[in-house]
């Protein structure tokens, strides 16, 4: 066999939902073979889905995980597939792939690297398993193989990397190549961080030119478990060539992205490496062979996307990742549309345009038709859609502003949200009164700046969450991960709601983003909202001190530039006090020494009173690798010193 075609599958899973999950991996293995596909990789776990998190250790979800397996096992007949999955071995769990020849169960990989960073937790469930390193396990067919496995099928070698596998120095790959691998699949569940697909891109082609061999990447997609999105993002590479990379950030259920891969091709340039030192017969067990041939139907090469090398690649993939982020959520959580307290400032208008996202871009990638049946719990009953799914508030007191009034009326009419305007001053001066009443004197803003400006935050929050019940809708909170990092946010104010979108994104650059948005989207599925210059024209303020106040978020606490910079070197890099402030002095020349020990001394103390608050934040989307979430990635004591001497060490330097 010289030539073959080789598929990945992008699919959008849910953890435990074998029927539905099955039902999704056989449609994408029938796509597959209608393209002519003979050898298709789909992505880890896909079976199980990737987060079922303790439920892995179900002895019962993993007899369903074997269940499903042999369900849809005879779905491929006629192809070779691999298919992710958990499996109990000797009382403990693995992260395996079935391998599937012609629909019956051939052998199961073991993945050697367990993903333990970040929000990661894979040793908490599975073992890793040792290289080199067979067993033997019971399946419905009799024993097959378990563990560091080559599969010969009909002369075609074919190797393993388990997602991490390829992250890690170490690769697998590196003794697959020694053993003359002609074919290396990557099944993965690989979340989504910007600019993350490049590095993926990388390894792939790297790996197809120094194994010499055809490479093939299939990853999950969309919003499985709440918190990760996964983009999709299918690669096949040939001898360090790319052959096809799918679309990312589909509204489909799957995607399938195929090649030909000419082996004859990477046989001469493996025989041409000096370096390659085959392995002369060691572990020749660990080789399972099938005479089984696929059909060849080629040559075929689908269509690749350059989707994700645009100029403004950050700004786009923020646009597609929260919008498939957000349509999952909506479709999962049965909630019949969204809720927004709109402020007339930039947060709230982002997560408002970010559901206005969801919609175009679902619909232009689904049909109306399939938009609607993705959301079958919804009703739509003759209204707009963007009106029926999204409903907008703007509740002012008396510090709001007429700008920031007319600001939030402006962005909600552009979408064509449901819009209402309530004032609310009236209960802030009920509970003032109350209180007064309680301790016996009058609040003033000398003696109660923070509880005055608090009330107001937090009075807001009652009557959305009315109106949110009423819609059986799903409240979104709109405070950003630069707020977190400080705790500038009122709890059960601006943080109220089931759903965080944006808590995980930086001030700054929701700003950059928001003007990327007025003035460029990216066409021809994400146009430009001219519109939104009311919100890019004015300076953020929280309007909950008098007008005379001039209050400014930036004055309350610091630049958000230099706010975010001193997070990535305090809490991404793990700085302590005194270097943060020498790197923020060379980094920042433009503010003078004194101001930016302050800020430093401001942000660690600030840091140190509120992971409080960061412990009751609603789920979020983890976008980047400078999260804050403390349940999936950057935990903190809720009580601790407060880098008391560190600090003591910087006033007096």
């Amino acid at each position: 066999m010289n030539r073959i075609v080789a598929g990945a599958a992008a699919l959008n899973q849910t953890p435990l939902d074998w029927s539905g999950n099955t039902r999704r991996a056989v449609a994408a293995v029938s796509e597959a073979r209608e393209q002519g596909v003979g050898w298709l990789c789909l992505p880890e776990l896909a079976l199980s889905g990737y987060g079922c998190e303790d439920m892995f250790l179900s002895p019962e979800a993993g007899e369903r995980a074997l269940g499903a397996l042999f369900d849809f096992a005879p779905h491929c007949a006629g192809l070779v597939v691999a298919v992710g999955l958990p499996l109990w071995f000797e009382g403990s769990v693995f992260n395996v792939v079935a391998v599937i020849i012609d629909g019956e169960v051939a052998g199961f990989v073991a993945k050697q690297n367990l993903a333990g960073d970040g929000l990661h937790y894979e040793p908490r469930w599975f073992k890793a398993w040792p290289g080199g390193r067979v067993e033997r396990i019971e399946s419905a067919g009799g024993e097959v193989p378990l563990g560091d496995l080559i599969f010969d099928i009909g002369g075609v070698r074919l190797g393993f990397e388990i997602c991490e596998d390829a992250w890690v120095a170490d690769r697998p790959g590196t003794r697959l190549a020694r053993r003359g691998v002609d074919l290396i699949f990557n099944p993965s569940a690989s979340h989504f961080a910007f600019g993350k697909q490049l590095v993926r891109e990388r390894f792939v082609l790297e790996g197809s030119r120094a194994f010499a061999c055809g490479y093939v990447y299939a990853n999950l997609l969309g919003n499985e478990a709440g918190r990760i999105i996964y983009d999709g993002g299918t690669v096949i590479a040939c001898g360090g060539e790319y052959l096809a990379e799918g679309r990312r950030f589909s509204f489909q259920d799957h995607v399938v992205t195929a090649a030909t891969i000419d082996l004859n091709r990477t046989r001469l340039h493996r025989a041409r490496q000096v370096s390659h030192r085959p392995l002369m017969g060691e572990a020749a067990e660990l080789t399972v062979r099938s005479t089984f041939v696929p059909v060849w139907k080629g040559p075929f090469t689908t269509e690749s996307s350059q989707a994700n090398h645009t100029a403004d690649l950050k700004e786009e993939e923020f646009a597609r990742v929260m919008a498939l982020g957000l349509f999952d959520y909506l479709r999962r959580s049965y909630s019949g549309g969204f809720v927004v307290s709109l402020s007339g400032g930039a947060d709230s208008a982002a997560v408002s345009v970010l559901v206005k996202l969801m919609v175009d871009l679902a619909t232009k990638d689904l049909g109306e038709e399939a938009f609607r049946k993705k959301l079958g719990h919804i009703s739509f009953e003759g209204r707009p859609v963007m009106e029926q799914l999204l409903s907008c508030v703007y509740q002012k007191t008396r510090n709001s502003s007429e700008t920031t009034r007319a600001a939030a009326e402006t962005v909600a009419r552009t979408i064509g949200a449901s819009y209402q305007e309530w004032d609310v001053e009236s209960l802030v001066a009920g509970y003032r009164s109350v209180l007064e009443a309680g301790i016996g004197r009058e609040l003033t803003w000398e003696k109660d700046d923070i509880t005055l400006q608090n009330i107001q935050a937090r009075v807001r929050a009652p009557g959305v969450w009315m109106l949110t019940n009423i819609r059986n809708a799903l409240l979104l909170s709109t405070s950003n991960r630069s707020e977190a990092a400080v705790g500038y946010a009122t709890m059960d104010g601006d943080t109220a709601g089931g759903l965080s979108p944006i808590s995980g994104i930086d001030k700054a650059f929701l700003r950059q983003w928001l003007r990327w948005m007025e003035t460029t989207g990216a066409a021809p599925e994400i146009d430009p909202l001219p519109e939104l210059r009311v919100i890019n024209e004015q300076v953020p303020t929280a309007e909950l001190r008098p007008s005379g106040a001039k209050q400014t978020d930036e004055s309350d606490l610091m630049p958000y530039p230099v706010l975010d910079a001193i997070e990535k070197h305090a809490i991404r890099d793990k700085k302590l006090p005194g270097e943060v402030w020498e790197l923020m002095c060379e980094t920042h020349p433009e503010h003078d020494r004194e101001s930016l020990r302050a800020w430093v001394i401001k942000f660690f103390r600030l840091w140190s009173r509120n992971q409080w608050k960061r412990e009751r934040y609603a789920p979020g989307f983890h976008v980047d690798d400078k999260n804050l979430d403390p349940k999936t990635w950057c935990r903190f004591p809720i009580l601790s010193s407060g880098f008391r001497d560190e600090l003591a060490e910087l006033e007096n330097c």
